[in-house]
């Protein structure tokens, strides 16, 4: 695969961050979603892309080791948060192919990017 990251994004804190339209582009190319949100926020909207791995953010430490190193991985949370640090993380661990996806899901929700929806799983309050 070429380097799906050539060329967008902006490098902030020697680290790159994709809005969700680059992302969602990139992963037409085959990169992959980190998505770091917890396990009680994944029920309702997911998002709607072929390669999504979840890994919350609170036990990255044990989970990172199922990512692989080469593969293109974009970390992303509900708004951007727990995300960049994520993958600051992951590139401290020898990840190389490494974004952030600024804004998180409730950007790409924003900019009308697909999602997948459980209305049983809504969580309110």
């Amino acid at each position: 695969m070429k380097n799906v990251f050539e060329n967008l994004g902006i490098i902030s804190d020697n680290l790159l961050h994709l809005s969700p339209k680059e992302t969602f582009e990139i992963c037409k190319m085959g990169a992959i979603i980190v998505d770091v949100r917890e396990d009680f926020m994944i029920g309702y909207k997911k998002f709607a892309v072929p390669n999504v791995i979840y890994c919350p953010a609170s036990n990255i430490s044990e989970t990172f080791n199922i990512l692989f190193h080469n593969d293109y991985l974009i970390v992303a949370d509900s708004v951007g948060i727990h995300s960049k640090e994520v993958a600051k993380f992951l590139v401290n661990k020898g990840f190389v192919n490494i974004a952030n996806m600024a804004g998180g899901l409730v950007e790409w929700e924003r900019d009308g990017l697909p999602l997948q929806v459980n209305l049983k799983e809504e969580l309110s309050g």
